[in-house]
Order: C-alpha cells, then sequence, then structure tokens
C-alpha cells in the first residue's frame, strides 16, 4: 500500500527487557546488535500500528486518546507469546501491564512533553509502533535470551492511501492456516506482502496492492476464498447497499480498524454481512457490475477505496476489472466513514456502540 506524508519522530523510543522489567528511555536513533537472533533470523519480531490523537482536554491539560487500543494490546500479547518458548510464558505482560508501560512509563515521560504538546496544536495524527526484539548479542537459531519490547512514536499529516489500484495474486500465499500466524501481527508474514506487490506490478505497474486468496491451491481457483490485502483487510460494497466483511481465520489479521468502520456503518443503517466470498463469486459480481468498491482497511489510512482491481487466473492473464462506481451511495458513505472514524479521536462524534476510547492525561 502507499505511505505517510510529514512523518515527525518523537525524540526518544523506549525499551523494557522482559526478563528484568527494566524500563529506559533512548535515543530516537538508537539501534539494535546487527549480530542479533531478531535480525538474522527474523526471530522475536512482533510489532503493533497503534493510531492515536492528543488534545487539550476541557481543563486545559494535555490529553492522548486511543480507540479500541485494548485489542492492539490483546493481539500484540499474542504475539509476544507466539515467539517465546513454554519455559518463557511468564515474561508476557499482561494487556493492562501493556497499557502501563506505554502510557505511564513512555508518554508521560518528561522527555516526550514537548513532542506530544506539539502535536496537541497541529491536531496531527499519532501512530504508536511497539516492537519486540533479541537484545542478545548472538545469531543463534532459538528462541530469545533476552527478549525486550521496545516503541517508537511519530506523527504524520496524512496517509497516502487513495486512490489505489490492486491485482489478485492467486499463485502466492501470504500465510498456511496450520500454522495459525496469519492471525498474529508477526516480522515472518510481511515479506510475503511485498513480495506480492511485486508481483502485482508486474501485470499493472501502477499497483499498489496485492489481494490474497486463501491457502487451499489443491481446489480449484474459482472455488478459493479472499482472505485479504498485502497489509490490510477488506470490506467489499456491492450494488444492493450491502457491506461485506470476510470473516476471521488463522489466515487472516484480526483487524481493530475494520471493527470501527462496522459499527459506524451499522450506526448509520448500512447492512453489513459478514461472509466468505469466493474467487468465483468475486469474479462474477465484477463481470455484472454488482460491486461498487472494495476497500483496504487498516491502522494508518483507515479506509481506501480501489481505483481499479485487476483479476487474473492462473497464468496471470487479465480476467476481469473492477472500477469503482463513484455515483453511488455507497461509495459515498464509505469516503464518510473514514472521516467518521478519525472524528471520533478528536470528539467530534458520537462512540458507537461496540467501541471503546481510552483517554490519559500526560
Amino acid at each position: 500500500m502507499a505511505g505517510f506524508e510529514g512523518v515527525k519522530w518523537a525524540p526518544h523510543q523506549m525499551r523494557y527487557s522482559l526478563n528484568d522489567r527494566k524500563f529506559d528511555i533512548m535515543d530516537a536513533n538508537a539501534q539494535i546488535f546487527a549480530v542479533s537472533r531478531s535480525i538474522h533470523y527474523g526471530l522475536f519480531l512482533v510489532f503493533e500500528g497503534i493510531r492515536f490523537f492528543c488534545r487539550e482536554n476541557g481543563k486545559g491539560e494535555l490529553e492522548v486518546v486511543f480507540l479500541n487500543w485494548d485489542k492492539n494490546l490483546q493481539r500484540f500479547k499474542k504475539g509476544i507469546a507466539f515467539n517465546l518458548r513454554s519455559e518463557q510464558q511468564h515474561l508476557v505482560p499482561d494487556v493492562d501491564g501493556l497499557e502501563k508501560l506505554f502510557i505511564q512509563k513512555y508518554f508521560k515521560h518528561p522527555s516526550m512533553h514537548d513532542f506530544f504538546k506539539g502535536m496537541a496544536r497541529t491536531k496531527a495524527q499519532g501512530y504508536l509502533r511497539p516492537y519486540t526484539v533479541d537484545e542478545e548479542q548472538s545469531i543463534g537459531v532459538t528462541f530469545p535470551v533476552n527478549p525486550s519490547i521496545r516503541a517508537v512514536v511519530c506523527s504524520y499529516d496524512r496517509y497516502l492511501g487513495e486512490p489505489f489500484s490492486g491485482v489478485a495474486i492467486p499463485n502466492l500465499v501470504r500465510v498456511i492456516g496450520i500454522n495459525r500466524t496469519g492471525c498474529l501481527k508477526l516480522g515472518i508474514n510481511y515479506l510475503m506482502s511485498v513480495k506480492a506487490v511485486d508481483a502485482a506490478r508486474k501485470i499493472h505497474a501502477d499497483a499498489a496492492a496485492a489481494l490474497f486468496l486463501d491457502d487451499r491451491i489443491h481446489v480449484k481457483l474459482e472455488d478459493r476464498v479472499i482472505t485479504e490485502w498485502d497489509s490490510s483487510c477488506c470490506l467489499f460494497g456491492f450494488r444492493d447497499g450491502t457491506v461485506v466483511k470476510i470473516p476471521e481465520s488463522p489466515l487472516i489479521l484480526p483487524s481493530v480498524t475494520i471493527i470501527g468502520a462496522v459499527a459506524i456503518l451499522k450506526k448509520i443503517g448500512v447492512s453489513v454481512v459478514e461472509k466468505d466470498i469466493s474467487y468465483g463469486e468475486l469474479i462474477q459480481k465484477v463481470s455484472n457490475n454488482d460491486l461498487v468498491t472494495a476497500c483496504s482497511i487498516g491502522t494508518a489510512g483507515i479506509l481506501n477505496r480501489c481505483r481499479e482491481l485487476i483479476l487474473v487466473n492462473r497464468k496471470d492473464e487479465m480476467i476481469a476489472t473492477h472500477r469503482p462506481d463513484e455515483n453511488h451511495d455507497l461509495y459515498r458513505i464509505l469516503g464518510d466513514v473514514r472521516t467518521y472514524y478519525w472524528d471520533i479521536y478528536q470528539g467530534n462524534e458520537e462512540v458507537p456502540e461496540g467501541l471503546k476510547l481510552f483517554r490519559y492525561v500526560l
């Protein structure tokens, strides 16, 4: 997918050792050993992307706002646990511990105050990126010896995600269901994502996204089902006014943002159906002009509508091309959902049922 515009990094990152529970504030450019299991083998690489907003509340206090970030923290916790051996599971922080770590120790650290104050003044979008690494200086192929959590913060002006072109990539599989890694935000999953976008550009030079199918390569191509984009989840809007959300599975990262988008759609009266869509059904819907728009849902861009989706056969030959119906009400509504979602953070819209807003005074 597209990238960020106007990124400004906070002056410090944090480090938290899981072994001795030690917290450190470090320079923004503090590095990791080049001789590291995490670098050489991708061991213990778990990460999250968490949107936030800074503002002054009615009392003139500096406040940071998150939406449903308890689900980000739960997903981060599961990723950490996956990357540690059985005897290390006691090192895994619980969600409350992660919340206190990021807010009480990192966000409230005096060295971060001016950065957040500047964000509140400019009303910039915020992005928290926690990740894990083995701090041990070793190239051994083992579980981490010195596992730690690091985190960095940035603000950005906007995410250049719309309009975008996408290509279905049936010949690549992002993850294998039996390994149950697709539902975790692990570094090992994302090489295939960028390889898929590279493959998509061989079919369409302007492609910015690749659409993955499931891992059932032994069945007919038409019978395989849609899973997700290379680095985001899917929503499909159809001519009858219905929006379809792909069900979660071991192949799909459970999107925090999509929960919010669906809640907003339901609040404004749009029918949302959770069901699988086979590749053959998608081809048919595109051929019949029943697909109004295909959307990418992710933390940074929230919701982006695809301007062109190319569907191919096993030989990578184009068999159908979708272009959105920009005159259909649903196309506009989905664009409005993106604005509504960000307005919740800023206090300009009500929080729909099922979502939870978190506010912390810094």
